[in-house]
């Protein structure tokens, strides 16, 4: 089998002025096979980017899910973080968590579509995060419910602030969630401390099913790494794209 034309595909790269932040933001934009700018598309926003790009191969697997699998085409925006800065724009706890989900929901999706044939409803847009790119995800739902519905999570950091932030919720009947984890995540080390994310995302199943969210929910053999989560990562685009 030739895999030459998974390869071939339209990756722009774009820089935004944040007002928020006080600083210039890159963005990856992968364009599907085909793309017409009069029609419009269904877009993933990933958090950490070229992570997504480099060691997700998101771009490969969107581009042979839309070429052999006969899904809708679609467009994802990496939004780049700065690795140094990265807990204090993603962590609740964090210094600039406020505004970046300012920059987030307001300047960057203003941006894109300004110049991009993007969907603009909650409904055909996808939040995708790993680790505390998860976090961000769904605190970027909680907060600006009209504007995003759907999140996906690899082994998603719901630490207290999250679990505090979801009990404060009655109805999540609104939010459509895919969620991974690794049963060998039992002791995942950060810049904050050792944490069970096993037992948090199990807490935060339990507490997003109580509250009525769409949710598929998956524990697979799996540590807290890109080699795990790349494999797993076209079943959630699928789950979501069809939701």
């Amino acid at each position: 089998m030739s895999y030459e034309k998974y390869y071939k595909r339209t990756i722009v790269k774009e820089s935004l002025y944040s007002t928020a932040l006080g600083e210039e933001r890159s963005l990856r934009i992968f364009l599907p096979p085909g793309y017409n700018e009069l029609a419009s598309y269904p877009v993933i926003y990933c958090q950490d980017g070229e992570q997504f790009f480099n060691y997700g191969r998101i771009a490969t697997t969107a581009t042979r899910l839309i070429l052999d699998e006969g899904i809708d085409p679609f467009i994802i925006v990496g939004v780049d973080v700065n690795l140094k800065m990265r807990t204090d724009d993603y962590a609740p706890e964090g210094k600039r968590f406020n505004r970046y989900l300012q920059f987030f929901a307001e300047e960057m999706l203003d941006f894109v579509e300004n110049r991009y044939a993007v969907r603009t409803t909650a409904d055909e847009r996808i939040l995708a995060g790993d680790s505390l790119g998860g976090t961000v995800s769904l605190h970027i739902a909680l907060e600006h419910r009209d504007e995003f519905r759907k999140v996906l999570s690899l082994s998603g950091a719901f630490l207290t602030s999250t679990q505090q932030a979801i009990a404060e919720e009655s109805d999540l009947s609104w939010l459509s969630i895919y969620q991974l984890i690794g049963l060998d995540e039992q002791a995942v080390q950060t810049d904050r401390g050792t944490f069970d994310f096993l037992a948090a995302n199990r807490s935060v199943r339990q507490m997003l099913s109580e509250r009525k969210a769409d949710l598929w929910y998956e524990e697979k053999p799996g540590e807290h790494l890109w080699g795990f989560w790349q494999k797993e990562l076209e079943h959630g685009l699928r789950w979501l794209l069809a939701r």
